[in-house]
């Protein structure tokens, strides 16, 4: 075993070395890392808007009806793609930022900091009231930090954070909420397309640099998916039936193309660091494109929600939503069930370069 692991690590520095990625290499035998950060939006809040006046909540039935606490603020039926990605990696879901237990002991195997309606830009989401924008739960991150630093020694909390996982997963609303609705923001009257998606990546790169600052090292960086096939886009009309809308997917694979450059930038410049690109448009795009083949008959409408497609109108409080939800990709207008969370999170796991570059987290872990 012991001999398979050497040649395992071997066969992944070899490839980091042929594309210029070199760092220290550290072996993790005991686990796989020490915590999971996770910064993000409604598809990794796991309670953070419980907590701030917002409108963009998930605290109530139906949402969590597959959930073993119930409503927990999480966007979903059940399990979100970060809480199986905690699966996989033997990590215990990490406690809300805003919960007011996330404090001491608590934090010591992760924070999640991520929040529904928030974006990449500080604007973003503000029509839905309170958020913890992206630079926002930077700042959130620096006062875990604090807590941190009174319970270890300087040397282990260097570990600790250079062994740790990051994940970040944010942009949907920064089109959703931003670029697609001109009549609640001019963002659209004033940048093409391109110009837009450079932007997000301007601000999203200062953001990174932070938390590289402050001493994380393992940053897995998720794309856009394809927003143009969710509920909510599908329920305009822009499309044919059984068709995605296709501009909205066009401008997303700008940002996501600028993403996975940023990766390769940030790779260069950090030897000491290590950050990895999720393809989620093609991690989700294969499953909308083979549905049958992983178990799902439904994939243009959700499970629970009003309208054209369920997608005009979000879950309401105490709707009763589909029976067969391992069926459905989608859970309600915007974000999957649990059971398409759960297949995309074993692809960042244990994926190959096209789904994840350069590396995927499970082979994050042995570095």
């Amino acid at each position: 075993m012991v001999k398979m692991m050497e040649n395992l690590c071997s066969g992944v520095l070899m490839v980091l070395a042929l594309i210029g990625v070199s760092w220290n290499v550290v072996m993790v035998t005991s686990q796989q890392f020490p915590a999971m950060y996770v910064f993000g939006d409604s598809l990794t809040d796991n309670g953070n808007n419980n907590y701030l006046n917002s409108f963009a909540k998930a605290n109530y039935v139906p949402y969590g009806v597959d959930f073993y606490e119930g409503p927990s603020g999480r966007f979903c039926n059940g399990r979100t793609i970060v809480d199986y990605l905690g699966d996989l990696l033997e990590l215990p879901y990490p406690p809300a930022f805003a919960n007011p237990f996330a404090t001491g002991k608590n934090i010591l195997r992760g924070v999640n900091y991520a929040s529904a309606a928030a974006g990449i830009l500080d604007e973003t989401g503000k029509n839905l009231g309170e958020r913890f924008s992206l630079s926002q739960q930077v700042e959130n991150f620096e006062t875990s930090l604090n807590q941190l630093k009174r319970q270890m020694s300087e040397q282990e909390l260097r570990q600790h954070l250079a062994k740790s996982l990051v994940v970040i997963i944010l942009g949907s609303n920064d089109y959703i909420n931003n670029y697609l609705i001109p009549s609640l923001y001019p963002t659209s009257y004033i940048y093409n397309s391109k110009d837009y998606a450079n932007l997000l990546i301007e601000h999203y790169t200062s953001q990174i640099s932070a938390l590289h600052s402050l001493g994380l090292r393992k940053f897995f960086l998720g794309g856009v998916g394809p927003l143009g096939c969710i509920p909510n886009q599908l329920a305009t009309g822009l499309s044919p039936p059984g068709k995605c809308v296709s501009f909205v997917n066009d401008m997303l694979a700008m940002f996501n193309l600028r993403l996975r450059s940023l990766v390769d930038q940030l790779n260069t410049q950090h030897p000491d660091a290590i950050f990895v690109y999720g393809n989620t448009y093609r991690a989700f795009s294969d499953i909308l494109d083979n549905a049958t083949t992983y178990g799902f008959n439904v994939t243009d409408r959700g499970c629970c929600g009003i309208g054209r497609n369920q997608g005009q109108i979000t879950c309401l409080p105490f709707s009763v939503p589909c029976l067969n939800r391992n069926q459905y990709i989608f859970w309600d207008a915007f974000h999957p069930t649990q059971a398409a969370n759960q297949i995309l999170a074993r692809k960042a796991y244990t994926g190959s370069p096209s789904d994840c570059y350069p590396l995927n987290v499970k082979q994050m872990a042995q570095l």
